[in-house]
């Protein structure tokens, strides 16, 4: 089965809001069997919503549509979704009790505004929203599909793992497609693709595997997908590319699926029971702030700073000042006194420190912008790395706090 996504609002078209439902509906889908050949963006026009419908109805299996549902006045999904399917709106009570708990359990009044998202389109499938106000519809005629779901993310979300997912994975037999997500950082796209080699070796063509190669600032990650005739054959199929991968490039795969690099530190440290300090200059508290997303971070991170200045690194962390006058503060030998200090004052095994020049100004031609230091210290020896990382600000902080959580990864693993 075949399906479109359309995603509907003005702020999408102008840029104002990025479009994270497309992907995640188009994920989801997918691991159901079902493949998304299309994805349309429309504004808050009748015009434009009710064409987009007689296309997708025309050209598609499915049809999985988002936003405009809300109680405002340029809200008009619901009214197209009435005047495409030639129905009217009728009062849904499951819908209403939903509305008056929600605002019941904020302690606000229920409006007449509020009350009229109980009204859906007569003949729908009502999709209970668990999250919001607004419920979603699901039409069925004439083979084809409708799903009308809130733009709103994490009302969309529940509605997709609740309703959505499990009406589709009934109805699709026959093939199975899964999906395995290997991440990894510290490696260019090139140079991985050139250390995996041929895929030819991977898995042979037409077996219904494929790789693909995902890049993003902070590292590349491999998709592998599988289409086959049941589970097990796909799972088994995903294992086995995986190994190989894995024998290929192994000390550059850090995690997999929706795992970040502080999950698998943090993970390393309580299993090791070893705790953290970290002293940041360039990157502003960006590395303790990913440390500290982790729940459970307190058993091992126990102490940050931020020595933006000469003279924080000199009072918050011991920093000797002839280190700073004879080197400057972005040199190798003040990342090391940074993380030997750190670790040293917070009495922790490992000590982390930054100190660079994240631009776009700021760089001589022997300290250009884009540099970067990062300090490792713990009671066998301390060093630091150097990196250059370019000249945008926020993607710097990214790169850079990446590379210092990697660097631990790797110290933690004794990976060189």
């Amino acid at each position: 089965m075949n399906a479109e996504i359309i995603s509907i609002g003005d702020e999408l078209l102008i840029g104002q809001v990025v479009n994270t439902n497309q992907a995640y509906i188009a994920e989801q889908l997918n691991t159901v069997g079902i493949s998304v050949t299309r994805m349309t963006t429309v504004g808050d026009r009748e015009s434009e919503i009710l064409g987009s419908f007689k296309e997708v109805w025309k050209s598609h299996d499915i049809a999985v549509v988002t936003g405009g549902l809300g109680p405002t006045h340029d809200d008009i999904t619901r009214s197209v979704v009435c005047k495409f399917f030639d129905t009217n709106l009728v009062k849904n009570e499951e819908a209403l009790e939903n509305v008056k708990r929600l605002f019941g359990s904020r302690g606000l009044p229920v409006t007449t505004l509020n009350e009229q998202q109980a009204l859906v389109p007569n003949g729908c499938t009502v999709i209970q929203n668990t999250q919001g106000t607004a419920p979603g519809y699901l039409f069925e005629k004439e083979g084809k599909t409708m799903v009308v779901m809130p733009g709103v993310p994490f009302e969309m979300t529940a509605m997709m793992e609740n309703f959505v997912l499990p009406h589709f994975s009934l109805k699709v037999k026959g093939i199975v497609v899964r999906h395995r997500t290997l991440k990894t950082t510290g490696i260019a796209e090139s140079l991985l693709a050139e250390r995996i080699g041929d895929v030819g070796a991977l898995f042979s063509p037409g077996s219904g595997i494929t790789l693909a190669f995902l890049p993003s600032p902070l590292g590349v990650r491999l998709r592998i997908s599988v289409s086959s005739s049941s589970a097990a054959d796909a799972d088994r199929a995903l294992s086995d590319v995986e190994a190989k991968l894995r024998a290929k490039a192994h000390k550059y795969i850090y995690g997999m699926e929706k795992e970040e690099l502080e999950d698998i530190v943090g993970r390393l440290l309580i299993e090791r029971r070893m705790t953290i300090a970290v002293a940041e200059s360039c990157t502003g508290g960006l590395i303790m702030d990913r440390l500290t997303d982790v729940p459970g971070s307190s058993a091992y991170f126990l102490h940050g700073d931020v020595v933006y200045s000469n003279e924080s690194k000199i009072a918050r962390v011991g920093m000797p000042e002839e280190i700073l006058a004879e080197h400057g503060a972005v040199s190798r030998e003040v990342a090391e006194a940074l993380a030997e200090g750190i670790r040293k004052q917070s009495g922790t095994d490992i000590g982390v420190s930054t100190t660079g020049i994240a631009g776009p100004s700021g760089g001589t031609d022997e300290k250009p912008v884009g540099l970067l230091w990062i300090g490792f210290s713990d009671k066998q020896t301390t060093f630091a790395m150097k990196f250059n990382f370019g000249n945008n600000r926020r993607r710097f902080k990214e790169r850079a706090s990446q590379a210092a959580l990697e660097l631990v990864r790797r110290k933690l693993l004794k990976i060189e």
